[in-house]
């Protein structure tokens, strides 16, 4: 794996302005995404998680220029081009398109009914002009379906005759048959029954893994992104507030919100039902987002400096970052969120 990340971002920020008020002042404005920096190695599997409303999905479409870039920069860097996201013209953005592929949440609304799922995933390559004849887009149909399980019965049939892992299938395989080297996978195992989301998660790590593919998988869920993801980030109000290989992050996380985060995750022990971790409040408005630390209103630790500076992200171990005025204390303390 080379030390040169595939995709970095520095201080990345995307705001959406609101309609209405500025009348006596600024025009509100949703700041989505605020300072993030993010390095993504090439054949990682990276889990960005938080609750909703944190700006996991704006990164993620930021990431591939499909959200509009206020501020910062993102550099995609695969050994053979290297693109500055923000200062991409149509030309060179039509070409990252080609490395970079999203797959969507919902199996359901991301397909057309109107179109056989051969059509479906032959779609980019047709777009994109990838293929020379209908006989290469064919071939090129076919591989990519038998790798995402689908045979060639299934490439005549119509979305509507399969069930919401299939369909998921089908939105990977368009995705990936643009050969990309960079997918981000947005909620993609959200609206699938548990048994589903295990065998869709498995055929992801394994399609990674045999394609050399690096991936943003976006979740709201800590179980889902333990099961495939090397490293974790997590996400508060459009800020990074931790960052850490996934078993460290696991057995020792710093920042009381990742901790609370942990403490739902369903156990099948009796012993640590009842054991989770409630956190007061609603996540604030993105609008009006509060001063110091943006988690200080629902934090049990926060004290003056927490309400008054926002804690920087630093390194905290060799890979491992956090956000948090009072992390070392409350770890030498013992005291969790």
């Amino acid at each position: 794996m080379s030390d040169k990340p595939l995709i970095s971002t520095r201080d990345l920020s995307v705001h959406f302005p609101l309609r209405g008020g500025g009348i006596f002042g600024p025009k509100p404005v949703v700041r989505a995404v605020e300072g993030v920096d993010i390095d993504i190695d090439k054949g990682n599997f990276f889990g960005l998680v938080g609750e909703s409303g944190s700006g996991k999905t704006t990164l993620g479409r930021a990431m591939l220029r499909a959200a509009p870039i206020t501020r910062g920069d993102i550099v995609y860097d695969d050994g053979e081009v290297s693109y500055d996201l923000p200062s991409l013209g149509d030309k060179e953005l039509k070409e990252y398109r080609k490395r970079a592929q999203l797959i969507f949440q919902d199996p359901y609304a991301a397909l057309s009914p109107r179109m056989t799922v051969r059509d479906i995933i032959a779609e980019p390559l047709e777009v994109m002009g990838l293929t020379k004849s209908k006989g290469e887009t064919d071939e090129r149909v076919r591989e990519i379906a038998a790798k995402c399980r689908l045979n060639l019965e299934h490439l005549r049939r119509f979305p509507h005759a399969f069930s919401g892992g299939q369909r998921q299938r089908i939105s990977i395989a368009r995705a990936l048959v643009s050969r990309p080297q960079f997918v981000v996978a947005d909620e993609s195992v959200a609206a699938l029954d548990v048994s589903i989301q295990a065998d869709v998660l498995n055929l992801l790590k394994e399609i990674q893994q045999e394609m050399g593919l690096t991936f943003l998988f976006i979740s709201h869920d800590l179980s889902v992104v333990a099961h495939v993801c090397d490293h974790v980030a997590v996400m508060y109000l459009g800020r990074l507030v931790e960052s850490a290989p996934t078993r460290e992050l696991f057995a020792a996380p710093r920042h009381p919100y990742t901790k609370a985060l942990l403490s739902a995750i369903p156990s099948l022990d009796p012993d640590d039902r009842g054991k989770a971790q409630k956190l007061e409040g609603e996540i604030p408005s993105p609008t009006n987002p509060p001063p110091g630390c943006k988690f200080q209103t629902r934090c049990p630790h926060a004290i003056d400096i927490c309400r008054k500076d926002e804690p920087k992200l630093q390194q905290s171990g060799k890979e491992h970052a956090v956000a948090c005025h009072r992390w070392q204390e409350l770890a030498e303390n013992g005291m969790s969120a």
